[in-house]
């Protein structure tokens, strides 16, 4: 069908007026830019917050904020992306809300003298998270360093050689969880925020795709989806949560979450299930018997640029 011409009349740059494209939230947030000089348009994102995205129907578009939604709310929604799902993957998934557990705030130490750099964590996290299989994308990319060096701006990322190598250490990074998380403060819509057990996650419903909080964080922790994420059928991991791993739309931000759909359940995270040699641990930060504790306790802990005041839930160690 031929996209008709001329303005919807709303303001927001759409063309013609019967497309689902007139629901377009990123056309409206991109038209109030044009008009508004640039106070006008902070402080317009305001109201325009629940206007982020392309939505794929007038349900999305008119969809409260994932802190405002009812029980009843939750439950109209996951089924409509259920329903989303079926129709464009042909794959059956079930997606819950899993939310913080009291008394816990989650923390994840890496042992960098047994870590091998077999990347194998970052395959299990492309598999659990649902993530487009083309770009092989992954939230953990794993630094091929110098030994004796800690300088990240140097790591290797697309090392093809057998592994490790003897002058070599390697050091995955992923999203730290930040008690003082700079992606947070510069997300204009509110689309991303920081849980009480520590975790900082996005709704990708209300993400407008700005990658403000992809340039204000240090460890290239978040990710752009550029296009449509193309997964078989056979390979959908169908157990989702909606603020976890869901297969997510083109056009938003995304990052790790610690699983928090497996942790807040008791599980482990698939990346330390994965790992062959044991140089994951991860656990409950206010649980004094905890395995974490006993890491930070007892072994030289250190944080990744810590001088940026970011507060990492993330620790790296050597054995002594």
């Amino acid at each position: 069908m031929s996209e008709p011409s001329g303005e919807c009349g709303s303001g927001c740059g759409c063309k013609g007026g019967g497309d689902d494209k007139l629901f377009s939230r990123r056309n409206l947030i991109k038209g109030a830019g044009i008009t508004l000089g640039a106070a006008a348009f902070a402080k317009a994102l305001s109201p325009l917050a629940h206007w982020t995205r392309e939505a794929t129907s007038v349900d999305e578009f008119l969809q409260k904020h994932y802190r405002e939604l009812t029980k009843v709310d939750l439950e109209v929604v996951f089924r409509r992306l259920e329903r989303e799902a079926k129709q464009q993957y042909g794959a059956d998934v079930t997606i819950s809300d899993h939310r913080p557990q009291a008394g816990v705030k989650f923390g994840y130490a890496l042992n960098l003298s047994i870590c091998i750099g077999c990347r194998r964590c970052a395959e299990a996290c492309h598999h659990e998270n649902n993530h487009d299989r083309a770009t092989s994308n992954s939230y953990i990319r794993v630094l091929e360093m110098t030994k004796g060096s800690m300088d990240m701006e140097k790591g290797n990322v697309h090392y093809d050689h057998p592994v490790p190598h003897p002058d070599k250490f390697y050091m995955p990074v992923q999203c730290q969880q930040c008690d003082n998380p700079p992606c947070v403060d510069v997300c204009p819509v509110e689309a991303t925020w920081k849980e009480a057990d520590g975790i900082v996650v996005v709704d990708y419903n209300w993400c407008i795709g700005c990658r403000y909080c992809e340039a204000a964080c240090p460890y290239h922790a978040r990710r752009f989806n550029w296009t449509k994420p193309v997964i078989p059928k056979e390979e959908i991991n169908p157990k989702q949560s909606y603020l976890s791993n869901r297969i997510r739309p083109q056009g938003v931000m995304e990052k790790c979450t610690f699983c928090l759909h497996r942790t807040r359940e008791g599980r482990m995270p698939a990346c330390l299930e994965a790992c062959p040699t044991g140089a994951r641990v991860f656990g409950n930060l206010l649980d004094p018997d905890s395995e974490i504790r006993k890491v930070i306790e007892n072994k030289r802990v250190f944080v990744l640029k810590e001088e940026l005041g970011t507060k990492p839930s993330f620790f790296y160690f050597f054995d002594e």
